[in-house]
């Protein structure tokens, strides 16, 4: 048997290992546990190439399903192996033109990650139940056995009334397709990042590093952020949909607010301080810091700083 397949598989295995041990232990264990479960996948695609990481996915999703799980194999199909699988195969995408290799733009990447991240995220809505008082119903269950199981583990921990428990159940519909999907597109750039730097460092990454700082996304993205926005106000399970595909969207300016900081500082001796404070801004005041920031990245697609401001040469990756 090749090594590349062996690889392959033990990718499989080590994602569907990660994956299953997700779903016990304490909950801060759980969640770096299923951030983490795609890197294996992403390691084999970049590293060997989206064939791998195919099959590495297909012995994932095979090995959760005879675990006996399903549902749990379908989530694992659609929200790790098949967005690894798209992203490895468009990152590997190149063209020859005269004198250099041109490869896939790394913003409609990021794009393809949002996208995905929207559809899997509409999928649990269906998954959860097919309309609002059903996925209510659904949530409140769910709410009720975290606040028994996980909840009374905590010391001084307030005890919710059933009055309580719907407010937060609310709450949580009203933010559950973006936040499911914003959390599912920032894994996968996450572990694409990590396995790159990782594939990169060891001699096996299939394209060059990219200039993460020069991304751009197609004409056509502020309206699709913007009908998306739009769109989840209107009432129902249309506008749960609608919000699922405006988190991601939103998400993509602020990592595109974030490439024109970089960009612009780079060689400045100020930069250091300017990184360090947008980034601890985005800590501590999310929300607003967040919404600055991809204000400056939807400021670019119309008055494009970077073509203004050309900062001293640098490697593209520092």
């Amino acid at each position: 048997m090749p090594y590349k397949l062996l690889i392959a598989l033990g990718a499989g295995l080590v994602s569907a290992t990660v994956f299953a041990s997700a779903t016990t232990g304490p909950l801060l264990v759980r969640i770096v546990l299923f951030l983490l479960t795609p890197l294996a996948l992403f390691l084999a695609g970049l590293g060997i190439g989206p064939l791998a990481a195919a099959i590495a996915g297909i012995a994932g999703t095979a090995l959760v399903f005879a675990a006996g799980s399903s549902t749990a194999a379908l989530i694992f199909a659609a929200s790790q192996a098949l967005p690894v699988v798209v992203l490895a195969h468009l990152a590997s995408l190149n063209r020859q033109s005269p004198g250099k290799t041109e490869w896939y733009p790394i913003g409609r990447i990021v794009l393809a990650a949002a996208l995905m991240a929207a559809v899997f995220s509409m999928l649990t809505l269906f998954l959860l139940g097919g309309d609002v008082e059903t996925l209510r119903a659904t949530l409140r269950t769910m709410l009720e056995s975290f606040i028994q199981t996980e909840l009374a583990k905590i010391p001084d921990a307030p005890a919710l009334d059933s009055k309580e428990i719907d407010e937060v159940t609310s709450v949580t519909l009203a933010l559950l397709p973006a936040a499911s999907a914003i959390s599912t597109m920032g894994s996968l750039l996450f572990n694409m990042w990590l396995a790159g730097r990782i594939t990169l460092a060891s001699g096996r990454l299939q394209r060059p590093w990219p200039d993460l700082a020069a991304i751009t996304y197609p004409p056509g993205t502020p309206l699709m952020l913007a009908a998306a926005t739009t769109a989840a106000f209107l009432s129902g399970l249309l506008g749960l949909i609608a919000s699922g595909f405006a988190g991601p969207l939103f998400l993509a300016y602020v990592l595109m607010g974030l490439a024109v900081v970089h960009y612009i500082t780079r060689g400045r001796p100020w930069r250091p301080f300017a990184l360090w404070a947008i980034y601890a801004a985005l800590f501590i005041v999310n929300t607003v810091a967040s919404l600055a920031v991809a204000i400056l990245g939807l400021t670019e697609s119309i008055w494009p700083l970077r073509k203004m401001v050309q900062p001293p040469s640098e490697p593209p990756n520092s």
